[in-house]
């Protein structure tokens, strides 16, 4: 099947690991050109030399009020284009609630929530008929998770925020999505499952809850990423996509 994402410009975000860079793998595998990024610029310059010409590593963070249009101008400059934005940021702190402080939330609020809401309506001013802007976001916006009080607080209200972006862009041909990871095998997924003291009693307990029995793989997700955000897609808007394996109990 093609995606129809060959010489399309997205920037992904928080893709130097995990998740961002499984999507941005897959992107660019179809044929896609991309700017990526990590809070190191030494970093983010090595994975984009590793992804090959057609990815451009840029350092930047979220929670930055000037990143946005740096973004869109260094895809327009690079790749001569700009047609979807897919946000991602690293997990914020683990903890209950009476573990974390206001510092805490002050920061996940400003790179998690704000950060992105930023980036997404950036997007919107500038993004073309068929473009698209996607959201890397959790299960726990469907389903709180326990040990987990910060995303559980963010995650749903960033979903309810894509919803209403999608209702004001529709009419512009543009699209807004939602991936709802739950448990992918990257670095943080084996971090949580550390927290427990058993991380390898913890991932059998976890993959046991799973209908599929197993962790995600980021390929999996990254594939699942580049369908959503690419033409193929096309008639998907204001939807939030578990990929999970069927962890999630709601229909």
């Amino acid at each position: 099947m093609d995606l129809g994402l060959k010489d399309r410009v997205y920037i992904v975000t928080g893709a130097t690991r995990g998740l961002g860079l499984a999507a941005a793998r897959e992107l660019i595998a179809d044929g896609a050109k991309t700017v990526i990024t990590g809070r190191d610029a030494d970093t983010a310059a090595a994975v984009a030399a590793d992804l090959g010409p057609n990815a451009a590593g840029v350092a930047a963070d979220n929670a930055d009020p000037e990143v946005a249009t740096r973004l869109i101008t260094t895809a327009r400059e690079r790749f001569s284009g700009f047609d979807g934005v897919l946000i991602s940021v690293g997990g914020p702190p683990a903890g209950l609630t009476t573990d974390i402080t206001d510092a805490q939330w002050q920061a996940a609020f400003d790179s998690v929530f704000l950060g992105a809401v930023r980036l997404a309506r950036a997007a919107a001013e500038q993004l073309p008929s068929g473009g698209v802007i996607g959201f890397v976001l959790s299960g726990s916006v469907r389903e709180p998770i326990p040990g987990l009080t910060v995303s559980n607080g963010l995650r749903p209200g960033l979903a309810g925020f894509a919803k209403s972006l999608s209702l004001e862009v529709g009419p512009r041909g543009i699209r807004v999505v939602g991936l709802l990871p739950a448990r992918i095998d990257t670095d943080r997924v084996r971090e949580l499952d550390s927290l427990s003291g058993d991380a390898e009693a913890s991932r059998e307990r976890n993959a046991a809850a799973i209908p599929l029995r197993r962790y995600g793989t980021p390929e999996e997700f990254g594939k699942a990423a580049a369908f959503l955000l690419s033409p193929a897609a096309s008639y998907l808007t204001g939807l939030m996509l578990p990929v999970d394996g069927g962890a999630l109990h709601n229909i």
